[in-house]
């Protein structure tokens, strides 16, 4: 079954949604507050995408585009997106929200990075992560996992 991935508007009603998320935090408090404070009106860029069930949220994730001067994770170095707070509602699991939403920001063709959560890994590998090996005194406690699209590939140091 495939899912329509949205691209999620800066507004009251996404926000509220938000708070049914387990990773609600600073990042969605403050667009509410740039909302409050009118530095965003309605509608405004959000790096959050989602997929509605009828007129509910339940899965989103949130994607960056991280300029290939910061990347410390791909060889050679590249711009890439960094893929955060993936979540699918309780009720919605097990039935291709999260991986509508991974393979919707695999489609953008950029490598990608994200940070799993405790018992995911089994997820990410099935969508086609793999463990980033690197120098351990840049580990900051991340498990960074990555995915390379078609034809870019890690090259050996």
């Amino acid at each position: 079954m495939s899912y329509q991935v949205e691209k999620l508007m800066v507004n009251y009603k996404t926000l509220e949604e938000f708070k049914r998320f387990r990773e609600y935090g600073l990042q969605e408090l403050s667009m509410f507050e740039d909302l409050e404070a009118n530095i965003i009106e309605n509608n405004s860029e959000s790096p959050f995408y989602g997929v509605y069930f009828g007129d509910k949220l339940v899965a989103r994730m949130s994607l960056y585009r991280v300029e290939k001067k910061y990347d410390r994770y791909f060889e050679p170095a590249q711009d890439y997106f960094e893929l955060w707070k993936l979540e699918v509602l309780a009720d919605y699991q097990h039935k291709g929200y999260g991986k509508a939403l991974v393979e919707y920001a695999k489609s953008l063709g950029l490598p990608i990075k994200t940070n799993p959560r405790v018992k995911s890994d089994e997820f990410w590998s099935k969508m086609g992560f793999t463990s980033v090996h690197y120098d351990m005194e840049r580990d900051r406690g991340e498990n960074p996992l990555v995915w390379y699209p078609e034809g870019v590939k890690e090259q050996s140091h």
